[in-house]
């Protein structure tokens, strides 16, 4: 499959914000937590889990879709969120606990949540495939247009919830899409002593639904293989899983210096944007001048997002139980 100018450009762009946004939340999770440690210190507190690597899952997919599709993430979400079009400052300000953020600075990384794009994520591993296709169901129960997409790790495939969601799906011929980041880890455990099958797509013949590996973490490989996943629930011939391989290039959080990968393991591992980079560059896409140009435009966007979310209030005390069902 061809694969179009503008979505190209589409995806490097894409690609480059999350990528520049992680940079920063990087930087800045660190402030307060040295020279010793804390995660609860500092302007991002907690957890934090980045999406390094795995830019081109996100961008290959959702390069399809429209307004009225669902796009559901996993605990790994900035880049989804990103190529989604969540709202970058609130986003941002999400990550500091800032009022000013997507959920009032209550849900934090794990817990995106954009109504406006209809966008979600769950922090609880294979769990955001039951309300994603729960929302493919609703669609087709209602005659609606739209398909639902959720995205999980290869190690939560082995989840009850995956066999139990593909199931139904694959019965109720909903327009579904589980999109499973293949970065060969689940936190420290390599896939081979996880999971059972080489490939999470070849358990899609248990379901009768369709499956397909893409490797290489190509935008434009992924891009060809989710216009056949994307086309199938359109036309109402149901779930499609598709697992990506995928590179992640930090540990599974800040802070984890993954050393349970060898350091061969380590140097073979390549960065997708710089590869991808160069493509353009040789298929004529862009000019070094036009990429420079776009590069500037988004650092300048995610820098925006950083200081809206720093100059941002933090909520009240008083508000803390605002917002809570009773």
């Amino acid at each position: 499959m061809v694969v179009d100018i503008a979505a190209r450009k589409w995806m490097y762009e894409r690609m480059i914000e999350s990528r520049y946004f992680d940079d920063a939340i990087f930087a800045a999770y660190f402030e307060g937590k040295t020279p010793v440690f804390n995660m609860a210190k500092g302007p991002v507190p907690g957890e934090m889990h980045q999406s390094f690597g795995q830019e081109p899952c996100a961008v290959g997919v959702l390069a399809h879709l429209g307004p009225d599709d669902v796009v559901g993430a996993a605990h790994r979400p900035h880049h989804v969120a990103i190529a989604r079009g969540v709202n970058l400052d609130r986003m941002a300000a999400e990550l500091f606990g800032k009022k000013t953020g997507l959920s009032g600075g209550r849900g934090g990384h794990m817990h995106l949540y954009d109504k406006s794009v209809n966008f979600f994520c769950s922090g609880i591993i294979a769990e955001g495939l039951g309300p994603a296709a729960g929302m493919a169901m609703a669609r087709k129960v209602q005659n609606l247009p739209g398909i639902a997409v959720a995205y999980i790790g290869e190690a939560a495939a082995n989840q009850g919830a995956f066999h139990e969601v593909l199931n139904m799906a694959s019965l109720w011929k909903l327009p579904f899409i589980c999109v499973i980041e293949d970065n060969k880890y689940g936190v420290s455990v390599p896939k081979r002593l996880s999971t059972a099958v080489e490939r999470n797509p070849n358990r899609g013949a248990a379901y009768g639904c369709f499956g397909e590996y893409v490797e290489g973490n190509d935008p434009d490989k992924i891009y060809a293989a989710a216009a056949t996943a994307v086309a199938r629930a359109r036309r109402g011939e149901g779930p499609t899983i598709l697992e990506l391989e995928t590179e992640r290039l930090h540990g599974h959080f800040i802070g984890d210096p993954a050393a349970y990968r060898s350091e061969a393991e380590r140097g073979a591992q390549q960065d997708p944007i710089p590869v991808y980079r160069r493509r353009l560059l040789e298929n004529g896409v862009f000019d070094e001048a036009a990429l420079v140009a776009v590069e500037a435009r988004v650092k300048e966007r995610v820098a925006k997002s950083i200081k809206f979310a720093r100059d941002s209030d933090y909520p009240e005390p008083a508000e803390a139980l605002d917002k809570l069902y009773a």
